[in-house]
């Protein structure tokens, strides 16, 4: 009888010390829609900003993969195309051509924060 294993991503010291890391898998996981993997990503206590808002929309690891569960990975069209990212710090920025959310590809850009190999904050900034 097989028993498939769920793996978890430890961070890995270079993954504290570049940022890229875990922005990118959890891309990738969202892209695939893998929830498990997506979260896995993200801090205990991330919270989500969306601006020009100052109070979080989403604050823990719970929200978060309940709101991405009920309204993201439940869209079969969904994807996020990186159409550009820069990275400074423990900060790094993407620019995202997002499809299957809505009739038209939204663009997006998103502020992610990483602290011990985890994302801990993220900043969406949508067009006005």
């Amino acid at each position: 009888k097989r028993r498939d294993k769920v793996r978890f991503h430890r961070p890995s010291r270079q993954d504290t010390m570049n940022p890229i890391g875990p922005v990118q898998r959890q891309l990738d996981a969202y892209n695939a829609r893998d929830l498990a993997a997506f979260v896995a990503q993200y801090a205990d206590d991330v919270q989500v900003y969306r601006l020009p808002g100052t109070q979080p929309t989403i604050s823990g690891k719970a929200a978060l993969a309940e709101h991405y569960a009920k309204n993201r990975f439940n869209l079969p069209s969904l994807h996020a195309a990186l159409v550009a990212r820069m990275a400074f710090g423990n900060k790094v920025i993407d620019h995202e051509l997002i499809t299957g959310i809505a009739a038209e590809p939204v663009h997006a850009a998103a502020i992610y924060e990483v602290q011990g190999g985890l994302i801990s904050t993220v900043w969406f900034v949508n067009p006005a």
